[in-house]
């Protein structure tokens, strides 16, 4: 079942035992789990019906025992299992001892006046584990994984418009790009925009220029656009920045590297007829990377980004190994690939 007809059923008051939310987008994890609280939780009674627990921290024994436990003055109790790591593959070398049976009893009739409900922020659950094989079975299971490009700007466009807002196309576009079209991320930047455009209810690229922090990675992405493109100087003063901020030099080559890498990735692929999506798939990287790579790498051919990822590997060597002061070598290589020093 997708999520909005899940939200659907739950405003109208249609209850499943079990729901199994399984996802790694946390925004509409928890867009799901408020919403079924909100109908549940209304009163101050309500509360003693209402329990969570974490796996990684309270036996399952523990939160089958409450699930089993009849509602005090209420309907409904509402039980939410955290992190039920014990239906993945992954294994926990100091992990609690679960008593997994008591679950699949459980399974076999689940009790009508509990809602069970499972969250696995995962990207996939093992599939050949009984367990997850009975939940499966008897759960309303709810994919919340993360979306595609157009998923989230149909989502967020609506929910701009549902608060009464507009937002100027380019303003969007970096929205999206600074908050690395992570659906949580852009709902969270999305409120201090809201607050700041309250007068005139549009949100300007200037405002979310402002607002809207830029990562590491963020930065290092500008730094690599402006040393392809020859804009020493815009670039020195990049680095310098970033040095104020207290980042490393080694580390900054070191990502600087890594772009170059994804790009040199990104064009071979590219070449060899490989589409947006299945350059993601091989690459195991998020499509909106991908599309904002290929838009960049067309600017430049294939040697030349080969001849700056070897000088980047030859810069890392030097500064680890103490060749040449890093500050200054690594302004020398931004100043020559700007065409400022003689190569």
């Amino acid at each position: 079942m997708n999520l909005q007809e899940a939200l659907k059923q739950v405003r109208q008051q249609k209850f499943a035992s079990v729901y199994l939310i399984q996802g790694t987008e946390g925004y509409l994890s928890e867009l799901f789990k408020t919403e079924l609280m909100s109908q549940l939780i209304k009163t101050e009674d309500d509360q003693f019906n209402y329990s969570s627990f974490d796996m990684e921290e309270v036996p399952l024994s523990v939160a089958m025992e409450e699930a089993e436990t009849i509602p005090f003055f209420g309907d409904y109790r509402l039980v939410f299992i955290e992190n039920p790591y014990f239906l993945t593959a992954e294994r926990k070398t100091n992990g609690l001892d679960h008593d997994i049976d008591s679950l699949l009893n459980y399974m076999e009739q689940p009790s009508p006046t509990t809602i069970l409900v499972f969250i696995a922020n995962v990207e996939k659950l093992d599939e050949r584990k009984k367990v997850t094989k009975a939940i499966k079975k008897k759960a309303e299971v709810i994919d919340v994984n993360p979306m595609g490009e157009r998923e989230v700007r149909q989502y967020v466009e609506q929910t701009i418009q549902s608060e009464g807002y507009e937002i100027r196309p380019e303003a969007f576009d970096l929205l999206l790009q600074l908050t690395d079209l992570n659906l949580s991320k852009v709902m969270g930047e999305l409120q201090k925009l809201f607050l700041y455009a309250s007068d005139n209810k549009i949100v300007s690229l200037n405002a979310v220029k402002e607002l809207v922090p830029k990562s590491l990675e963020h930065n290092v992405f500008d730094l690599t656009n402006d040393v392809l493109s020859g804009n020493g100087e815009k670039a020195i003063q990049l680095y310098e920045d970033l040095l104020l901020q207290g980042e490393e030099t080694i580390k900054l080559n070191a990502i600087l590297l890594n772009q170059i890498r994804l790009f040199l990735q990104t064009k071979i692929l590219a070449k060899l007829g490989y589409q947006q999506a299945n350059i993601a798939e091989t690459l195991k990287i998020h499509p909106y990377r991908v599309k904002l790579a290929l838009q960049q790498v067309r600017r430049f051919d294939l040697d030349r980004l080969e001849a700056i990822y070897d000088e980047l590997v030859e810069n890392d060597f030097k500064m680890k190994t103490g060749k040449m002061e890093k500050e200054l070598l690594f302004e020398l290589f931004i100043l020559k690939l700007s065409g400022q020093v003689a190569s």
